[in-house]
């Protein structure tokens, strides 16, 4: 059985709405949108947090990020624009124990975060 929420949906144990998948990532819709568009791109291997990347997985980050600007052109949100977050830890927002990319676009981003 997958450990965490997320490696149950790459295992297909619990469903999600995915948008993108390719052999090394995942990106599927949250399911707590903070905008309209809210798309979350993982890597399907685990990896804690952004604190546990090494050298060798910079291309992978550097794939989730062009993952993002696809899916941000499939969705109709690149000319307007988008934000791309990452967070590592709890304090500042990680929830779920698998590194994870958030996409969200679809309405003015504000800052700071509101």
């Amino acid at each position: 059985m997958s450990e965490d929420l997320f490696e149950k949906i790459i295992d297909r144990e619990i469903p999600a709405d995915i948008v993108f998948e390719n052999d090394e990532l995942l990106a599927f819709r949250d399911i707590n949108p903070q905008a309209p568009v809210h798309v979350l791109i993982i890597p399907k291997r685990k990896i804690r947090t952004l604190n546990d990347l090494d050298e060798d997985d910079a291309g992978l980050v550097g794939r989730m990020v062009l993952a993002a600007k696809e899916i941000a052109a499939s969705e109709g949100i690149a000319e307007d624009g988008y934000r791309l977050n990452l967070n590592c830890n709890e304090r500042a927002g990680q929830s779920v124990w698998h590194i994870h990319l958030h996409l969200l676009g679809g309405r003015k981003m504000d800052w700071p975060p509101g």
